[in-house]
């Protein structure tokens, strides 16, 4: 049933078009940056989500991340893994965020929406709930996997440079986060 979930959530991406649309972003073209948002935004948004658990940040986060490629993108090394290098600017504005609150006030988190991971996609209602149930028991770490690699694509090594994780370890908490999944969709 599990992988049945995550066939209907938008899974993969052209790498190759990434690259390239990083390329056009690097010559000034603005086009492709509302290309590539078009694409990713919203898998980006749910991974910020994931971390910061506050939709008004991760909003805020996924702004500043599309506005770091534009203003990076000249410099970008393609190295085959676009999206890795995107998660990880996420990753980064994210802790920033998180950091700067927690030097400031607190604020109320607010409760994880199931359109924020691409699961709004799924047409029967149950299913919706339960997914959006069983993702919110899962660990910090185990969802920002899960959601890396089942939604976003992202391969168990690029995952383990994005999060700064050893490889087992992203391995270790994704084969325990699927098991919780089966146990919990059950």
């Amino acid at each position: 049933m599990l992988n049945a979930v995550f066939l209907m959530i938008d899974i993969h991406s052209d790498v190759r078009t990434e690259g390239a649309l990083i390329k056009k972003i690097a010559e000034g073209d603005k086009n492709a940056l509302h290309e590539l948002y078009d694409k990713i935004g919203k898998n980006v948004y749910g991974f910020a989500l994931s971390i910061t658990k506050n939709t008004y940040d991760a909003e805020d986060i996924l702004q500043e991340t599309f506005i770091t490629i534009y203003q990076n993108a000249p410099s970008y090394q393609h190295q085959g893994k676009p999206r890795a290098w995107i998660y990880t600017i996420a990753r980064n504005h994210a802790l920033m965020k998180i950091r700067s609150e927690k030097k400031g006030t607190d604020e109320l988190n607010e409760n994880i929406s199931d359109e924020h991971f691409g699961i709004s996609k799924i047409e029967n209602a149950d299913l919706r709930l339960t997914l959006e149930t069983a993702l919110e028991k899962l660990g910090d770490e185990e969802r920002q996997i899960l959601i890396l690699h089942a939604v976003s694509g992202l391969k168990h090594r690029e995952i383990a440079g994005v999060l700064e994780l050893p490889l087992n370890t992203v391995i270790s908490k994704y084969n325990r986060a699927v098991k919780k999944m089966k146990l919990l969709l059950e």
